[in-house]
C-alpha cells in the first residue's frame, strides 16, 4: 500500500543572535498550543553538547528533535534535510518550528527548506528574528554580518529581554528596527518570551522578496559539511561516573566548550553558580545540571543569569559559547567545576 502523501506544513523560523531568548519563546508557544495541533520542534545549537533540547519536556502533542555541533544553515544542511525527511514521515507533524542556531544565516536554511526535496511539503511562513535591545549597545553585534542579515531577512521582530532593558534601550531598539528595510509586517514586545500564539497563526507566508545569500564563512562551512555522515539519529552515550565527556569547537570567529558527566554526580548549586557568575560576562554559559537543590537550568547571557528548576534527567550538562580571547582554560575550568562536587557522604543525606 502507498504511503499517504504529506500535506502541506508551515514552518516558522524564530532567528536571533546567541542568548536572545528563542528556547524560552518557543516553550511559551507550546504552552498556548491549539489542542487539535501535533507540533514538531527542531532546535540547532552552535555548541556541540546540546543543552536548548534539555528545556522542553517531553510529551505526545510535541516532537523535540536537537541538531547541536555547528550552524543548520551550512555545516548541518545536509544533516538536515535527512533529518527533516525522517521527522516529516515518521511524526506527520501539523506546524513545525525551527530555532537555528545564533550565528545560523536564514538564507542558507530556506535554501533547505524551499529545495526540490520539499516543494510541495513545507510552506514557510513569516519568519519571526528576535532583539534583545541590550544587543545594539556592543558595536561588535551591531556591526556582525549575521547579525543583521538575520533581521533584514525576518518578517516580523520580537524584543525580548525588554524586562531587564531601560526604557531608552527599548525606545532605541525600535527606533532600529522602524528604519529596517524591508518594513517588518509587526514588531512586539516579548517581555519573558511571552508572545502571543495566534500572532504566529495567523501570520502569512515568508515574503521572497526578502531573500539574501548566505555570507562566505558560511558557504565555506557549507561544503565542507556536505562531506559529513549523515545518521538517522544521533545516539550519545552515557558519561560515566567520574569521566566527564569533554566536547569543543570553533568557526565564524566563536569557540565553544562543554562537558557531560553521569547523572549520579551531584554539584553544590552555591559554589557551582558562584563559579559560573565569575565567568568573562562576554562569555554564553548553558548549563542543565544535577545540583543538591535538584536538576536546575543555568542560563546566561550578556552577563545575566537565570536559574530554574529542569526536567532533564539524563546527564548533566554545560557549555561556553564565546570569541576565543574570552575562554578560559578548558583544564583549569573542569578542575574548579569538580571542586564543586559533592562528597559520596553528602549525596547520601540529600532527601
Amino acid at each position: 500500500m502507498a504511503a499517504t502523501p504529506l500535506r502541506s506544513i508551515p514552518v516558522h523560523l524564530f532567528t536571533g543572535f546567541l542568548g536572545s531568548g528563542k528556547s524560552t519563546l518557543i516553550q511559551r508557544l507550546i504552552e498556548q498550543k491549539p489542542a487539535n495541533e501535533r507540533w514538531a520542534v527542531l532546535i540547532n545549537e552552535f555548541g556541540q553538547v546540546g543543552i536548548d533540547q534539555t528545556m522542553f519536556e517531553s510529551r505526545d502533542d510535541v516532537i523535540v528533535k536537537g541538531l547541536p555541533g555547528g550552524c543548520l544553515c551550512c555545516q548541518l544542511a545536509f544533516v538536515l534535510q535527512a533529518t527533516l525527511v525522517n521527522l516529516l514521515h515518521r511524526h506527520r507533524p501539523d506546524r513545525l518550528l525551527i530555532e537555528p542556531s545564533g550565528l545560523g544565516h536564514p538564507a542558507g536554511l530556506l535554501d533547505t527548506l524551499r529545495g526540490e526535496a520539499f516543494a510541495d511539503v513545507l510552506v514557510v511562513q513569516d519568519i519571526v528574528a528576535l532583539l534583545d535591545p541590550s544587543r545594539l549597545e556592543d558595536p561588535r553585534v551591531r556591526e556582525h554580518d549575521t547579525f543583521n542579515d538575520q533581521l533584514a531577512m525576518a518578517d516580523a521582530v520580537a524584543l525580548t529581554m525588554t524586562d531587564r532593558s531601560g526604557a531608552q534601550a527599548v525606545a532605541a531598539a525600535e527606533a532600529f528596527v522602524q528604519q529596517l528595510w524591508p518594513p517588518k509586517k509587526w514588531v512586539v514586545h516579548a517581555a519573558h518570551g511571552e508572545l502571543d500564539v495566534n500572532v504566529l497563526l495567523a501570520g502569512g507566508r515568508h515574503r521572497s522578496t526578502a531573500a539574501g545569500s548566505v555570507r562566505d564563512g558560511h558557504a565555506a562551512l557549507r561544503d565542507s559539511g556536505a562531506r559529513m555522515p549523515v545518521l538517522d539519529e544521533f545516539v550519545v552515550p552515557a558519561p560515566r561516573p567520574g569521566q566527564p565527556v569533554a566536547a569543543s569547537g570553533r568557526a565564524l570567529g566563536y569557540h565553544t566548550l562543554g562537558w557531560r558527566w553521569s547523572p549520579v554526580e551531584v554539584f553544590d548549586l552555591d559554589r557551582l553558580t558562584l563559579l559560573l557568575d565569575r565567568l568573562p560576562s562576554a562569555l554564553r554559559v548553558k548549563g542543565v545540571l544535577h545540583t543538591d537543590a535538584g536538576w536546575k537550568l543555568y542560563n546566561r547571557g550578556e552577563g545575566a543569569a537565570s536559574l530554574t528548576p529542569s526536567v532533564w534527567r539524563q546527564d548533566s550538562r554545560l557549555e561556553l559559547i564565546g570569541e576565543a580571547a574570552h575562554m578560559p582554560p578548558a583544564d583549569d575550568l573542569l578542575a574548579a567545576i569538580h571542586a564543586c562536587r559533592v562528597s559520596g557522604e553528602e549525596v547520601d543525606a540529600l532527601p
